[in-house]
């Protein structure tokens, strides 16, 4: 028993346990500030002034908000399956935050005498992992609107449930194309072959466009939040929710948000790596650990640009009527992710048999 508690690596252990605690903390605080973002970016499109009375230029704003969402009364309704009530939105938390484990935020950085990847899990199937529990989401979303007993949350889920499982598929077909040029699941090893050539987006533009608008559908963002739709539903699938479990579900989708940017930045544009400057030879002159700082900053430069195209198009395009929205998914994103599939091994076929048949 000692023998075993002596060969456990404890280094590795305590600095996997503090990157984690970072990058739950910084998804959190990120997820906060986007709330805040969101509502200055519809007051500049609406020419209006935003949240600005918390705080120099209402930057304490979202502080204000949580503080409201901890201190509402906790309301259950008598007749919800209380175990399922609470469960939704801890899934869909739980769900929004495992994804960030396969992310590469950045080279590595030595401390202590230790080379430490600022990478949680570099597994080779990174991609296949995120649709996984990409996929688990729908859980959250459905047990939330199933438990609260109420037929407007019902209705709401099972239109999330039915988007997000279509929008999944040309998701995963469109990121097929990709990967067979790229040979390997790794988001390491992505990163690390568009470090050495050109980003990825140059070579797939129609496969990014696709994953872009079901990253959309995914996150239920407008035009795709159907299951939230106001209008129609009484605020969807968490309209029984109050307090930090309404909180629970509004903090997903924006951790969704933050992910779902991070994932196409290092799929389709890079990852962490630095434009116009080689990093194996910066990291030689400078040091790695103020290359890693750089390589951090340009993948947080990469996913506050999508971000800022989430919030863009939200106040720009309309709601879709549902039967458009499964109409768009079913017969035009996947059949266009099939044609974007064929084409990318027809073309990689061709290479192999140098140009010629």
């Amino acid at each position: 028993m000692h023998a075993l508690l002596l060969s456990v690596d404890w280094p590795l252990i305590i600095e996997k346990a503090v990157l984690i605690s970072i990058i739950i903390g910084v998804s959190l605080l990120i997820a906060m500030y986007e709330t805040y973002a969101e509502r200055k970016v519809a007051a500049y499109i609406q020419d209006r002034r935003g949240p600005n009375r918390a705080g120099p230029f209402g930057i304490l704003q979202p502080l204000a908000d949580g503080l409201k969402l901890f201190s509402k009364e906790e309301i259950v309704p008598n007749h919800s399956n209380k175990f399922l009530f609470i469960l939704g939105p801890g899934l869909a938390m739980l769900t929004a935050m495992m994804t960030s484990a396969v992310v590469p935020w950045g080279g590595h950085i030595h401390i202590f005498g230790r080379d430490i990847s600022l990478q949680i899990a570099d597994v080779n199937i990174g991609i296949l992992y995120i649709f996984g529990v990409v996929s688990m989401g729908v859980y959250g979303l459905m047990i939330g609107g199933w438990a609260s007993n109420n037929k407007f949350s019902l209705l709401a889920a099972i239109r999330g449930a039915s988007q997000i499982i279509s929008y999944e598929l040309a998701m995963g077909l469109s990121l097929i194309a990709l990967l067979m040029m790229t040979g390997s699941l790794s988001l390491h090893t992505i990163v690390e072959q568009q470090q050495n050539g050109v980003y990825y987006v140059w070579y797939q533009p129609l496969g990014f466009l696709i994953f872009l608008v079901c990253a959309f559908a995914e996150c239920n963002r407008t035009p795709f939040d159907l299951s939230e739709a106001e209008s129609e539903l009484n605020f969807g699938y968490h309209q029984e929710y109050s307090s930090m479990k309404l909180g629970f579900y509004l903090f997903a989708e924006y951790v969704n948000m933050f992910i779902s940017s991070a994932v196409m930045a290092t799929v389709f544009w890079g990852g962490y790596d630095v434009p116009f400057v080689n990093d194996a030879a910066f990291g030689l002159n400078h040091g790695v650990n103020l290359l890693a700082f750089l390589q951090v900053v340009s993948l947080f430069v990469k996913i506050a640009l999508f971000i800022f195209v989430f919030m863009w198009v939200r106040w720009t395009v309309p709601r879709f009527r549902y039967d458009q929205l499964m109409k768009l998914g079913w017969k035009t994103l996947i059949p266009l992710a099939l044609l974007n599939m064929l084409i990318t091994g027809f073309v990689i076929l061709l290479k192999q048999n140098h140009w010629h048949f």
